[in-house]
This record gives C-alpha cells, structure tokens and sequence, in this order.
C-alpha cells in the first residue's frame, strides 16, 4: 500500500468541524473566537472545544487550533489565559504566525506542537531551517510553489524530523500569504489579523484588456494532482475553507479521501471529481503546482462558477440555460445538505459526565470511586479522614476543588457523599493532590500545567537617543548622489540575484558605504544565489525581510536586521530574534498605531527601526499583473519573465483609487498603494525608541509627487529629525499627496 497522507480539513463552525469528521477527515483545523485568521467564520468559544476534541479523537481525527494572528501587545495577557486553558486540552496542535508566539510557547509550553502557518510564507530551505529551531513540528508551505520546489523542501523539512502540508483545495490568493496589505490599507481590515476584505475579489474599472476582475484567480484543486505530491512526500493535504458551510467541507473531503483511497489500492486516479464543481467554486486550476503560471488562472467571475459549469456540461451555455442549471443545482444541493446534516446531527459533541461516589469514617482513608463512560476506578487518599478541620467535607466544597474536570472533555453529572461519616475533614492540600490524580487519569496520563503568569520583560534602562537617517536605493546614480550626505545607505537587492551577481558585487565593492537589502520572497535557486551573493560579499551587516537570509547570516555572525514585512508587533518578538538568532535589531510594523508601538519594550543591546518614508506595497505576487491589465505578448509566464520583465501598469477601483503594478528586472509583481507613506510626528510622538529612521527614495512611481530632488530631501529629513519645525513643514510641502492611516488607526 502507498504511503499514508493526512488529510486536514477546515473547520469554521461545529458543524463544519462535524462534517468533516463524518465524511473521514483525518484531521482538521478550527480557530476559537480570538486569535486566529478567519474572524469571518462562525468559529468556536473554549466551551465548545472539549466536547470537539472527544468526538473527533474517537474517530481518529486530530484537532489544530489556529492562532495564526499577529498579536499586539496589549493582547498578550488574553493569549496567555487562553494558552493556559489550551495546555490542558488535548488539543494535537496550534497553528501560528507572530514570532513572538514562538518565544511565548517555547519558552512556557513546550508540550504544544507547533505548526508554522501559511502566513509565515515558507518558501525556501533556510527558512524551514529557522523554523526548526524555533521548533516548529510542521509548516505549511507557501502555495505558489510548484512540485519541484515542494519536493526539495519538503526533503529538507524531513531531514529536520519536520512534516509538510500544502494546499489542495480552495481560494488562492493573489498575494504571497502574510505579505498582503491591500486590505488593511483599504477598509482597515488587516489580512496579517484574519480580517481580508478580499479587496483583489472586488470589481475594479475596466481595464484596456477589457477585465473588470483583474485580480481575480480561480480556486486552486490539486485533485488530479494526489499522486505527485505522495512521491514529493507531503505529509498532509489540506483544504482551504474556515468561511464555508458543513456541506462543502462533507463533499469536498468524501472526494479527496476517495481519490487518495485509489492511491493507496495503487488504482488510476480520478482526473476530475463532478462533485467539487457542484459547491462553491471559481473553477479549478493547478497552475502553480504544475509551475505553469498562465493568464487562464484568472477567472472574470468571482461569484460561484457551479451552475456555469453545469450549463457547459449540458451544451446549454445561453441566460436560460445557466438559470435552469441553478435551479437544478439548488435542488440537488438541497437534498445532498438534508442527508448531511441528519449526518452529523447524529454526532454530539457533548462532553462525558463523570460520577463521583466518595466514602468513609473519621481516622480511615477517603475513597473515591470515579465513573465515567470510559473509566471506572478508584482513588484512595494517603491521609485520613479527621473529626475537625477548616471545612467538612461536602458537595459544595468538592465542587469547588474539583472544578478544573469541568475544563476537560468530562464535566460533573454528580456527586455522592452518602456514605461519608458527617463533619468529616481531610485537608485542602489533599483534596488537591487526589484532583490531580484524577485528571491524570482520565487524561490519559497527560500531565497538568499550572497556569502561567504574562512573561515579564526587562525594561531597558531610559535613555536619550538621537536617531539616525537611513535611506534606501536601488540606484547606483543615487549612491553617487548621496554617499557624501552622513547617512546610512541600504541598497534594495532584487528577487532573482543570479543575473545580476557579478554588476552588484563590484557596485558593493566599489562603494563601501552600501549596506544590502534581502527581499522578501527568494525561492529555490534564487535562495541559493542569494546565499552565494552573501559568502562572497560578507557584508558586516544587512536587512532582510526573509527569514531564510536570517538564518544563514546568523550562521555566517553577520549582524543582521529583520526588515519590515517580518510584521513584528510585539516585545516577544524581538525576544525570539534575539535570543534564538543573534539579531542586532528589527523594524516595528507600519500596520500599528502610536499606542501599540508605544507597548513595545526593547530588549537591551538590541535597536529599533522603523520607516517614515516610502511607497506602500500592498501585494507581491508570483502571477503576472500585466494580463489583466495593459496586455503581454505572452500567454504564460516563462523563466524570462521574472529576469527581464521591466513594466508598469495602474489599476483603479470603482471608487477612482488609483494603485501602481511595477514590475522591475529580476523582481516579482507588486501592486503598490496610490500614494508614499509620510510619517513625520513619530518622532515626537514616541521619543528614545527608534535607533534609525528610514526613509525609501528608490524609483517607486505613485500619485505623490516629490518638488525637490533627493538630495535636498534628505537634507530636510535630517534636519526634521533634529527638530527643525521649518524642515517638518517643508517635507509636507515637498512630498504631496502622502498618507499615514495605518499609524493613526493600527490594527
């Protein structure tokens, strides 16, 4: 028989959570009603969880709980009171992004399995490296990536004793996960806080290529697709959908477990499932997976294709046709969701009552017989029964001290105390310890935690810092212009090095001042490359927004800085950077307000950046953006694309917001917000914190228009930074339109 392959299954609600357990789901994931990336699901309370984990466990499904939110630090006290309750759970996993989290659980609950999200895009064998010792048990890999390059790391990640899940079935983004700040620029719903209004759903002006959803993907279904990723050796296939209802969970996971039941009887594979096209559904592709990225990935639609689809089974593509597909559909639906839900009705995700029965007489023992649908035992208490104490023994009392097994997947149905003598006594410390050995035992000899207080954080001694100016580039012109201006020069490195390795090398060489920039997206031989760029550099220090580069340039004690799309928001953070990977400093988030940064406590030795001036990115993507826009010559995207493409294009919504897609040599497609960030009260606002600020002067078009050229811009900069009111004033002059929402508002 072929390997065993997990399949893990969404779970949005109870009854999803239920549907995917009766249609065979071999694990699934759900988020409580804090904490995690779908806040437009039902979800679950903490209440419902325990009942949820003994239903699922008796059909051998495993449970995750999805926390995979960056957290703020005014959070921290909520998380750690919900950590304390989950420790005790039997819960087989929690799904993460915020690297303070990381610290968090490493360092107070060892015994959670951790599992790194698709928000952390995992893309290339340094980063799984960096997981691994963060201890990361699994990561779900970034769903751009093509089997190959599944292949390769999920080698790697089984060379660190770490499992591999990858996307099979559901939305795409068009983004790189955890990179998309298109939502959270407009409308102020933060994909980094499972808040995606899915603003790349929406309708914008039509383009010249006639497109009115030019961002629009189809939903990604590796069905035909089992095969390859079982010989990648992915461990688990997991399905898209915490918004979606308990019939599209049932259907979709009774084809995949179909289709993977052929597999392992070594049978033909199915090459599509009818089934998938009859639920929601912006029809199918696999282009990233098949690493053929094409214009066909696209769809005009991004409402429900299932009747569109049917229409064109039946040759009946006209308005009436797709009507009567859809009245069919809706009544096939119908039938399938009444015979689903009798389904899981039937399951009851109630937890077990537990019977208590105690006895005994002053100067013996205390015995307490302990019943419950799966355990009949007894407990005897090692110190007797006394005429006098604090308090005698009664239901109320017992109740109180026996509280903590209403937390597990049993709660008290009774208590009874008929056969203890009257005014009996044993002490509260007893009492306790026969607790404990209770839950030990209906836990299945799990340890119990104590609950753990908020970690305490050494504040750093205050101190007057005045802050320096950094400035970033990608132009060697603008090096020449501005090595002599006493600032510090960051040059922006592109996605894909190799072609211009020896160019940059002898650019770095000659100017000794420049300081290199990672990117944030580098995989397969464009990690390597940039591996090899960075041994023959050996650069004293560098940022990078790729945790990968991280790794290695604390392998290699190069003093490194973790750029901004790291997305750090809290002081746990930087603990995890520091203690765990030498890093000498780290920029604090643009998506928070004043008074979360305000929160933040630097470690000591340790710097704090943050950038006041630049274009805002709200997407990377590994898709073409000109498609859909202003038209390629090219049907798919070949490997020339990523190395030479050098284009620009805007798009604008149906309400006349303007965005720049700018694509340059060797860079992937970004979509960038309609105007620069100008954020010049921060420094007033929060004096002593920042160690540099930075503003970004590479050539980044959008509506803000810039009077005066560079040089004489950093000079007003500095001059800002010193407390020159003029020089603030004259920015604002310079610099127009700017924006600064995401500092006032935060997340």
């Amino acid at each position: 028989m072929a390997q065993k392959i997990e399949l893990l299954a969404p779970g949005g609600d109870i009854d999803a959570i239920k549907a995917a357990i009766a249609s065979g789901a071999n694990a699934v994931y759900c988020g409580l009603n804090k904490f995690n990336a779908r806040n437009r699901a039902a979800n679950i309370t903490f209440d419902d969880l325990n009942g949820l984990l003994r239903l699922a466990h008796q059909h051998q499904c495993q449970v995750f709980i999805t926390l995979n939110i960056i957290i703020v630090e005014s959070e921290i006290p909520d998380l750690i009171r919900l950590l304390n309750k989950l420790v005790n759970t039997s819960i087989d996993g929690i799904i993460i992004q915020d690297l303070g989290l990381f610290y968090i659980l490493n360092k107070y609950y060892s015994s959670l399995m951790i599992h790194a999200s698709t928000q952390m895009t995992t893309h290339n064998e340094g980063q799984i490296k960096f997981l691994n010792q963060l201890k990361a048990t699994r990561v779900n890999l970034s769903r751009e990536l093509n089997i190959n390059e599944i292949t390769e790391l999920t080698h790697a990640a089984h060379q660190h004793n770490m499992l591999t899940e990858v996307f099979v079935h559901g939305s795409y983004c068009i983004s790189f996960s955890g990179l998309c700040y298109m939502s959270s620029l407009h409308g102020g719903n933060s994909a980094n806080r499972g808040r995606c209004s899915q603003p790349c759903r929406d309708q914008y002006q039509t383009t010249s290529q006639g497109i009115e959803f030019p961002l629009n993907l189809k939903d990604n279904s590796a069905f035909a697709d089992i095969a390859e990723l079982a010989r990648a050796g992915v461990d688990s296939l997991k399905i898209e959908g915490r918004i979606k209802k308990y019939h599209y969970v049932y259907l979709v996971v009774e084809a995949y477990q179909k289709q993977l039941k052929r597999w392992y009887n070594n049978e033909a594979l199915e090459s599509s499932d009818g089934m998938l096209y009859k639920v929601f559904n912006r029809d199918f592709t696999n282009g990233f997976l098949r690493g053929d990225i094409h214009q066909q990935m696209f769809i005009e639609n991004p409402r429900d294709y299932s009747s569109t689809h049917l229409a064109k089974l039946k040759d009946d593509f006209s308005t009436e046709g797709i009507a009567r597909a859809e009245e069919a559909l809706y009544s096939e639906k119908g039938l399938l969701r009444q015979g689903i839900k009798r389904e899981i009705d039937a399951l009851s995700v109630n937890k077990a009552p537990l019977a208590l029965v105690l006895s005994g007489q002053v100067g013996s023992a205390l015995k307490i017989e302990v019943k419950t649908p799966e355990h009949h035992f007894e407990l005897i208490s090692e110190v007797r029964l006394m005429s006098h104490g604090i308090k005698a023994l009664d239901e109320k009392q017992l109740m109180t001290r026996f509280k903590a097994i209403n937390d597990t997947e049993y709660f008290i149905e009774s208590i009874d105390l008929k056969d203890i003598q009257s005014n009996a006594f044993l002490p509260f410390k007893e009492l306790t310890a026969l607790k404990n050995r209770l839950l030990y035992i209906i836990n299945d000899s799990r340890k119990t935690y104590v609950a753990v207080p908020k970690p305490a954080l050494n504040k750093t001694k205050p101190q007057e810092i005045e802050p320096t100016l950094s400035v970033i580039i990608d132009a060697e012109e603008d090096v020449e212009l501005l090595k002599n201006s006493n600032v510090d020069l960051y040059y922006k490195l592109p996605n894909h090095i190799a072609h211009q390795a020896n160019e940059l090398l002898d650019l770095f060489g000659k100017h000794k001042c420049l300081i290199p920039w990672f990117p944030t997206v580098l995989i397969g031989d464009d990690y390597g490359d940039a591996i090899a760029f960075l041994q023959q550099l050996q650069p004293q220090r560098l940022v990078t927004d790729n945790t990968g580069i991280a790794y290695e340039a604390n392998q290699m004690g190069v003093d490194w800085v973790a750029g901004p799309q790291l997305n750090i928001v809290n002081s746990y953070a930087l603990l995890t950077l520091q203690e765990n990977f030498n890093c000498t400093g780290a920029f604090i988030s643009n998506e928070i307000n004043r008074q979360q940064i305000r929160n933040i406590t630097r470690p000591d030795d340790f710097q704090l950046y943050y950038s006041i001036f630049h274009p805002i990115v709200l997407m990377s993507s590994r898709q073409c953006l000109f498609h859909q826009t202003i038209g390629c010559e090219k049907e798919r995207m070949d490997e020339d694309c990523l190395i030479s493409c050098d284009k620009s294009a805007t798009l604008s919504n149906l309400k006349n917001t303007t965005f720049t897609i700018d694509k340059n040599k060797g860079e992937y497609n970004h979509i960038y917000h309609q105007t620069h960030c100008l954020n010049t009260t921060i420094n007033k606002d929060i004096p002593n914190t920042f160690t540099s600020f930075f503003i970004d002067l590479r050539n980044i078009s959008s509506t803000t228009k810039l009077s005066s050229n560079k040089k004489h811009l950093v000079t007003l900069f500095k001059q800002h930074l010193q407390g020159d009111k003029q020089a603030e004033q004259d920015l604002k002059k310079c610099i127009y339109p700017s924006s600064n929402g995401q500092y006032n508002t935060g997340l």
